[in-house]
């Protein structure tokens, strides 16, 4: 997506007056320079509505009525272009359709007799934004959307009469005048969990698109009043309850954001706690450093919340330890080693860190736990895994806790994927031909966990857990199609803690244009890292949020000169705050190690040839 610029001055002005006010989908190309001083490098264009010109023809009314939906106001302007009937009906925010292209069909003739007119705007359906302001990729290459505009005369000028929900904007002016932000809400209680009931409660990012430039605090607050989107609603709660309204958002010079809600009773300290706590992470996305405590107040009652308030419920609490560490194999002995930006590493305490022998298994793939207690090992052939504390005394493997039948030779059998949520659960894919499953392993015991919304002839090859436990990676190989893509799921706790259950639900692409992932990682609360490429095209990174997106304004870079031909990637989800700069993204090619630092790769110098390199989870 290319990015736009701001334009100032004598030519900004040329474009309002010429009627231009968003971004045309044809014509020439000129360059603008931005000024020296300029401090921020990726303004976006400011628009400004106009209003319909005196005897416009249908024509110029549609036009001009698509540009000023796009205006960086309300829709003040844009119900000019309506009826009274039509504006008094239409609701803009019933949702977003994203075309392509808005391509209005070829001009008709208008009579001055004539009381009626039609014209239909046509373009691909790359997307919709909901009511909930949840952005859904609409997958598949037929996708041609035709919409209906109806215009009619009134008091002696066209306007249009009917006119599709919602609106309608090409991808340009999309992603011009919305931009992505989350929200956050808390993970749902866990029946299966032992003891409270309810296991370790984090908040989880719900991702959604606002308007840039209108008052995007207070369109922030009143989104995450509404409740979570209707793909994470089964796994996420909210401590606003029913019929709460944002009342007011001041952000003052001290960036402290002053909330004033209606309808709710902040009279329960502990409830209050709770809103803010929601709020003040959700602020703290969108201001991206421009609100350091919140002030919530209400019905008989007020609290604050910030950033070194109750940080075992903040977005990725349990992503892992801080300082964050990482982890290789030893390609000549498979010792797992630990390590730091600063040393070459250690072997870890336990069986893992001492050297093959003859007579023990020879281990494959592993992933360390979340707290670095544990760690997963698979056989090398894939046939069995091991789950191995990292501490002294543990000199000899355990028993494998799952095992999977596995054919001499066979490349895409066996078990794959080992991957540690923050509770300690454990999940890994078994390939077996006549039984493929997703198995969760929890106290030493597995447990096949279903996944519901797989097309026919469909199979997961791979999967990342989120550190949170609610949201899951697939990656999916279809019958009969060479290649792999990406899904999203939802993990859904319920059973007892004698007999827990999961279930993976809510299955939705992630980025469809990609034709093979070859790795995945986690690295912020709704991002992921992937490996993949998209047809002839050759492999590189992509940053993929949860709602399929693919992510256009993230500071994240996947850097120049990715190493050639690289095994895997790996991304650290440990942040300790929203505004920490994140872990070097690692990548291990031929056996050596790159790092990607200030956007450049960078080869790591450890004494050791490695077999894969990787952070915890």
């Amino acid at each position: 997506m290319p990015r736009l610029v701001a334009v100032a001055g004598a030519v900004l002005g040329a474009l309002v007056a010429s009627g231009c006010a968003a971004m045309p989908d044809s014509g020439g190309i000129a360059k603008v320079e931005l000024s020296q001083g300029s401090a921020d490098k990726n303004l976006q264009a400011r628009v400004f509505p106009v209003a319909p010109a005196k005897g416009a023809k249908p024509r110029e009314l549609l036009t001009g009525f698509l540009d000023a939906v796009t205006a960086d106001e309300g829709y003040e302007t844009a119900r000019k272009y309506l009826t009274g009937h039509a504006a008094a009906t239409w609701n803009p925010d019933a949702g977003i359709q994203v075309l392509s292209a808005t391509q209005i069909a070829p001009d008709q003739v208008v009579n001055d007799k004539d009381t009626e007119y039609s014209e239909t705007v046509s373009g691909q359906l790359l997307a919709t934004v909901d009511e909930k302001r949840s952005y859904v990729m609409v997958a598949g290459p037929n996708n041609n959307k035709v919409l209906d505009f109806t215009f009619t005369r009134e008091d002696g000028e066209w306007r249009i009469a009917q006119l599709p929900a919602g609106v309608i904007m090409n991808e340009t002016n999309f992603r011009n005048s919305f931009r992505q932000v989350e929200r956050f809400f808390y993970t749902a209680p866990d029946p299966s969990v032992p003891g409270s009931g309810s296991g370790q409660e984090v908040l989880i990012a719900d991702p959604i698109y606002l308007r840039r430039r209108i008052d995007p605090l207070t369109a922030a607050a009143n989104a995450l009043v509404a409740g979570p989107s209707h793909w994470l609603a089964p796994v996420a709660r909210t401590a606003f309850p029913s019929g709460t309204t944002v009342d007011k958002v001041a952000l003052d010079d001290s960036r402290v954001a002053h909330v004033q809600l209606g309808g709710a009773d902040l009279g329960d300290a502990a409830a209050c706690r709770r809103m803010a706590t929601q709020l003040y992470y959700t602020f703290a996305d969108q201001g991206k450093g421009q609100v350091d405590r919140l002030e919530l107040k209400g019905q008989r009652g007020s609290c604050t919340a910030s950033r070194n308030d109750d940080q075992a419920v903040g977005p990725g609490a349990l992503a892992g330890r801080l300082p964050v560490q990482q982890y290789y194999q030893r390609a000549d002995n498979g010792v797992l080693m630990v390590a730091d930006e600063g040393r070459s590493g250690d072997p870890v305490p336990g069986v893992l860190g001492k050297p093959h022998t003859s007579g023990t298994p020879q281990l494959g793939n592993v992933a360390v736990s979340r707290d670095g207690s544990q760690a997963a090992a698979l056989s090398d052939d894939g046939h069995q895994l091991y789950s191995v504390p990292l501490a002294a005394g543990t000199g000899v493997l355990p028993e494998p806790v799952l095992s999977s039948p596995v054919k001499a030779g066979a490349k895409d059998d066996g078990l794959t994927s080992p991957t540690w949520d923050g509770r300690g659960d454990l999940w890994v894919v078994d390939r077996n031909p006549q039984a493929p499953r997703v198995v969760m392993v929890r106290g030493g015991k597995t447990y096949t966990v279903p996944v519901e919304g797989l097309l026919t002839g469909q199979t997961v090859q791979a999967v990342k857990i989120s550190s949170d436990g609610a949201r899951i990676a697939l990656v999916v190989k279809s019958l009969g199609v060479t290649g792999s893509s990406l899904e999203f799921g939802l993990v859904e706790h319920g059973g007892t803690p004698g007999a827990p259950t999961a279930r993976i639900t809510g299955v939705r692409p992630g980025a469809p244009s990609l034709t093979d992932v070859a790795s995945v990682s986690w690295t912020e609360t709704d991002q992921l890292l992937v490996l993949g490429k998209e047809a002839d095209r050759p492999q590189q990174l992509y940053y993929i949020s949860t709602d399929g997106s693919q992510s256009t304004d993230s500071q994240l870079q996947t850097g120049n000169g990715l190493p050639s031909s690289p095994q895997s990637i790996s991304a650290a989800e440990s942040r300790g705050y929203l505004l920490a700069q994140p872990s070097p993204v690692l990548a291990v090619a031929g056996g050596t190690v790159y790092r990607l630092v200030n956007n450049q790769w960078r080869e790591a110098q450890l004494v050791d040839k490695a077999r894969s390199y990787f952070y915890v989870g």
